[in-house]
């Protein structure tokens, strides 16, 4: 990362703001979430080839296999966690980082876990630089992080074949669970609920396209 692709101008500022207003026009609503894509640099996380890129509606591969998700997937998982100012939320897929400064600035206490050791090790000295207060961590997402739990909010950010047990348990009661879930190509995105008794309840909200998430219990 030079220090050229960290200057955001004006022209970056407008691109910003023609792409937030596709996506509120594709039906996002949540303003917090909106106006947080607005301000974050989306080209800060691209390598500089991809630099003209940046403020398209799409995905790019980011290496070691992973990508940026597209800004409107970004604002549709955030939006479904209905999270308020001060949640604590814990991130299952850090890759570029992206995801978590959305989250941090809406104000949410993130953690997040990756488990590509490169990525990880690139992602980590970058947010330190880029200075949003979220806590990264390497290892293997399907097991979240026990020792940090409960969690308000969990999201996952790789398709998972299966819901990780793991993860159920560290969520508060009352907390929401979002995860683009399925074997195939294609995914349904879960809007898992948890009860005050334990039990959950399961919401779709559509169809969506994911790299794998890794794990002993995912496609390693």
């Amino acid at each position: 990362m030079t220090q050229l692709e960290m200057i955001d101008t004006y022209r970056h500022k407008g691109l910003r703001k023609q792409l937030v207003e596709g996506i509120r026009q594709k039906g996002i609503r949540d303003e917090s979430v909106l106006a947080a894509l607005e301000k974050i640099p989306r080209h800060y996380f691209m390598d500089s080839s991809f630099l003209e890129f940046a403020y398209q509606d799409k995905p790019f591969p980011i290496g070691s296999g992973q990508t940026i998700s597209q800004p409107f997937t970004v604002a549709f998982q955030t939006e479904l966690l209905q999270m308020k100012k001060g949640m604590k939320v814990l991130e299952i897929g850090t890759g570029s980082g992206y995801q978590a400064s959305v989250l941090a600035e809406m104000g949410a206490r993130v953690y997040s876990i990756e488990r590509q050791r490169k990525l990880y090790q690139k992602t980590k000295e970058f947010m330190t630089r880029l200075g949003y207060p979220v806590k990264l961590f390497l290892g293997d997402g399907y097991l979240g992080l026990p020792s940090f739990a409960p969690f308000d909010r969990i999201i996952i950010t790789a398709a998972a074949p299966e819901i990780p047990q793991p993860l159920v348990d560290q969520l508060k009661p009352g907390g929401i669970l979002v995860v683009p879930h399925g074997k195939d190509d294609i995914q349904h995105m879960l809007r898992i609920i948890k009860n005050a008794d334990g039990t959950t309840k399961e919401e779709s909200h559509g169809a969506f396209r994911f790299v794998p998430l890794l794990g002993d219990l995912g496609n390693d």
